[in-house]
């Protein structure tokens, strides 16, 4: 597997956004349509989206962005998260997970994200701490 710097066109990318919806998930279509209005297109400093291929094939997306959220620039935030279906299992999130956080902490104090509860352990395993009572924020890895 490698992990590669991507934009939405990235050959494999429509496909894969395809799956996400298919599957009720909206993320790859928000990153997609964010990226077309210029609202999100990955490019401040610290700012990353990458995508995993396997023979070949586009089979993961994960960014890191500025959170939107936080209010400031100090917190990152790890963003659309997606691994296709055939490839579940295979650690492909965990590894574009650690990749977006390897130099992380040249850009942020901490990195925030907003997990479904059947990612939570998922998160944890990557060192990440639940946040309580917060509305956009599930988990957080300090730096």
């Amino acid at each position: 597997m490698q992990i590669v710097p991507i934009t939405p066109d990235f050959d494999g990318f429509e496909p894969l956004q395809e799956a996400s919806v298919a599957e009720g998930q909206r993320m790859l279509a928000r990153l997609q349509e964010n990226w077309d209005s210029g609202l999100n297109t990955f490019d401040r400093p610290g700012e990353i989206l990458v995508g995993a291929i396997v023979d070949g094939s586009l089979v993961g997306v994960c960014g890191r962005n500025v959170d939107p959220f936080a209010g400031n620039t100090a917190a990152g935030r790890v963003r659309h998260l997606y691994v296709s279906p055939a490839h579940r299992g295979e650690g492909i999130g965990g590894q574009l997970v650690r990749f977006i956080v390897r130099d992380a902490a040249d850009f942020f104090r901490f990195l925030n994200t907003r997990a479904p509860p059947q990612a939570f352990e998922f998160y944890e395993r990557l060192g990440f701490s639940p946040v309580l009572e917060n509305s956009t924020v599930t988990h957080r890895l300090y730096f």
